[in-house]
């Protein structure tokens, strides 16, 4: 089967809020480099992603262009938009982006991967599960099975269910969606933002978005509990700890191809 292209959507246009910082997390620094490097450095050197999609802060966009993009050479980063108010928003201008002719190759029947900035240790395994799995379902997300045991809350505070752990999944990205399904997955969201919100229906991530304008059922696939989201300042130490661990890995298996 031919591949199809693929376009990554990076979000980057978070604040430092809940890092106790005045620094965006995604540009706070790790182990040298901002945060936002680690996961761009994955999509410069994937086989599968073909071009980036990357949104920020208005205010940061000359920033990530010159600082960031081009000093560190991501030639796969064709567009950096503005972000929005909320999340999908801040997907929806990314979809725009894609589909206004801007684009040097047109990506009209392909797949986009949506990923959060503030997630550095992406990798080339997740992605081709993901590429997998859209490419046979159309709609897929990453995500691990839940260690701990989950209780669902009262609105007074007490327990008062607890699922089975053995079905229940924390969720990460990248999220991976047939174009054209969640192009108009996003097109009807628009339309309905205040009817849903109306409703207390509350959009976190972009699976959701498929599952609730369109009733389409979106497959799970494992990434990694290394995955880690940054958005306190002790994910930052773990995040470090991480680098350490990864930086190892890489040079163990550089000195066993040198033997």
């Amino acid at each position: 089967m031919e591949k199809k292209r693929c376009t990554a959507i990076l979000l980057a246009a978070g604040s430092g809020r809940r890092m106790k910082s005045g620094v965006a997390k995604q540009f706070m620094i790790l182990k040298d480099k901002p945060l936002i490097w680690y996961t761009l450095r994955t999509i410069e050197e994937s086989s599968i992603i073909d071009d980036c999609v990357l949104v920020t802060g208005a205010q940061d966009i000359a920033y990530v262009q010159n600082e960031i993009v081009s000093r560190y050479a991501f030639r796969k980063v064709e567009r950096i938009v503005a972000g929005g108010a909320e999340r999908y928003d801040s997907v929806a201008h990314a979809l725009k982006a894609m589909a206004d002719g801007t684009m040097s190759i047109p990506n009209q029947d392909g797949y986009v991967f949506i990923h959060d900035g503030a997630r550095p240790f992406l990798t080339e395994a997740m992605i081709e599960r993901s590429y997998q799995a859209v490419a046979e379902t159309r709609a897929c997300v990453v995500g691990m099975p839940v260690k701990d045991t989950i209780k669902l809350a009262d609105e007074e505070g007490y327990a008062a269910s607890t699922p089975d752990r053995s079905r229940v999944w924390q969720i990460q990205t990248p999220q991976a969606f047939d174009v054209k399904l969640i192009t108009e997955a996003y097109r009807q969201l628009m339309g309905r933002k205040e009817e849903l919100e109306g409703k207390g229906i509350k959009i976190t991530d972009d699976a959701m978005v498929v599952e609730t304008l369109l009733g389409y059922p979106v497959k799970l696939v494992k990434g990694s509990y290394e995955n880690i989201k940054i958005t306190t300042p002790e994910d930052l130490f773990i995040a470090e700890a991480l680098c350490e661990k990864f930086s190892l890995k890489k040079f163990n298996e550089n000195l066993v191809k040198k033997c």
